[in-house]
């Protein structure tokens, strides 16, 4: 059955479905020896399908990897300033994976890893709203701050969903938050924090949809079970 090549390269854990349209761009597929344009179609067990040369991996088994990452790793699988990359972190897995969504270069926690692209293009999907919860220091705290933070503001040209927010503490200028948002726009958190008048000093995911990053090490990954992959889907 014919399907749109950039599907077939993430289902076979080439790269996410985005990256996989990027390297149709850069001309790095070929499709029975023409390179391949975006809006091609192909049937995988038919047509010769190559990547940089080489042949399209065979089907292999899914792996889903929960990453507890450090602060000080980008998540971008390619890095022009060399930055240590969240992907090394996994490299040990025996798989190829890529990032389910970014974790900012500053911000810590959790991270998925898969090598599932419909799996990773659903739970990155803005239509399905998976919910996220940080927990957030902060500079800058003023009494009813946590008010003002829980209210809807607009990033990007959207509104987003009112986030749920909980005081855990303050000293002074010095607050922790608990924030749970809906849409996941880029550095969002930060950005909501710095609308009411406060600053981001540390940013630790703890929560996507229904997994926890619970006790696991910082810089370490486990495998997800199989109960939590269904939950997630």
């Amino acid at each position: 059955m014919k399907e749109r090549l950039q599907k077939i390269l993430s289902a076979r854990g080439v790269a996410s479905r985005r990256k996989a349209e990027e390297m149709i761009e850069q001309g790095l597929i070929t499709l029975n020896g023409t390179v391949a344009v975006l809006g091609d179609t192909a049937d995988p067990d038919m047509d010769e399908i190559l990547v940089e040369g080489r042949p399209l991996p065979s089907r292999q088994e899914y792996v889903y990897i929960l990453l507890h990452k450090p602060r000080g790793y980008v998540t971008t699988l390619s890095d022009e300033k060399g930055r240590p990359n969240a992907a090394q972190l996994v490299s040990d897995c025996g798989v190829r994976v890529y990032p389910v969504g970014r974790l900012d270069m500053d911000s810590e926690g959790l991270l998925l890893f898969t090598n599932d692209g419909d799996f990773a293009n659903a739970l990155m999907h803005p239509r399905h709203e998976v919910k996220k919860t940080y927990d957030t220091w902060v500079t800058g705290y003023v009494p009813g701050a946590e008010v003002k933070l829980s209210h809807p503001i607009e990033l990007d040209g959207y509104l987003i969903r009112p986030p749920k927010v909980t005081l855990i503490r303050a000293e002074g200028r010095k607050a922790k938050f608990r924030i749970t948002i809906h849409e996941g726009r880029n550095r969002q958190v930060r950005r909501m924090c710095e609308a009411a008048g406060m600053t981001v000093t540390r940013l630790k995911r703890i929560r996507e949809g229904t997994l926890s990053l619970g006790d696991l090490p910082l810089g370490k990954w486990r495998y997800l079970t199989a109960e939590e992959v269904a939950q997630l889907k």
